[in-house]
């Protein structure tokens, strides 16, 4: 029984080859698909925010009537986001009423500057990073 075993010298080239190819194509699969799952759930900070801000503007509209007195530094103190959130993301509200909400992020964001989420009211739907994996430069400079 143990003469077999002494013949046994170990693992081929083409078998060691063949263990890393499968590796590599399995890493392959799984990474760009982690790399989405990452970067939706890091813009799922800036989309709870800006549903926040969304609701503080509600609010004031119903309260007063309008919003054009109403400018995005005094919205953010009502809203009380948290110190983290607002290092990580800028926040810009265009229109009046409002027709869209935007979060840009910042150089503390750890997946970079520049990263762009907004919230579209006559679509109703969020868009942006983390969320539409393939857009048209237009869409994001309208």
């Amino acid at each position: 029984m143990f003469k077999n075993l002494q013949n046994q010298k170990g693992f081929s080239l083409i078998e060691l080859l063949v263990v890393v190819v499968i590796i590599a194509i399995l890493a392959a699969i799984a990474v760009p698909i982690y790399m989405s799952y990452v970067n939706q759930a890091r813009s799922t900070e800036a989309q709870s925010a800006i549903a926040a801000l969304r609701q503080t503007y509600r609010v004031h509209y119903q309260t007063y009537g309008s919003t054009t007195d109403f400018d995005i530094e005094t919205a953010l103190e009502d809203t009380n986001l948290g110190n983290r959130t607002e290092k990580n993301w800028e926040f810009e509200v265009v229109g009046n009423p409002p027709k869209k909400y935007m979060a840009t992020s910042t150089a503390e964001f750890p997946a970079g500057e520049g990263k762009q989420v907004w919230y579209d009211v006559d679509d109703a739907k969020f868009h942006g990073y983390g969320i539409d994996d393939e857009l048209d430069e237009e869409e994001i400079l309208d």
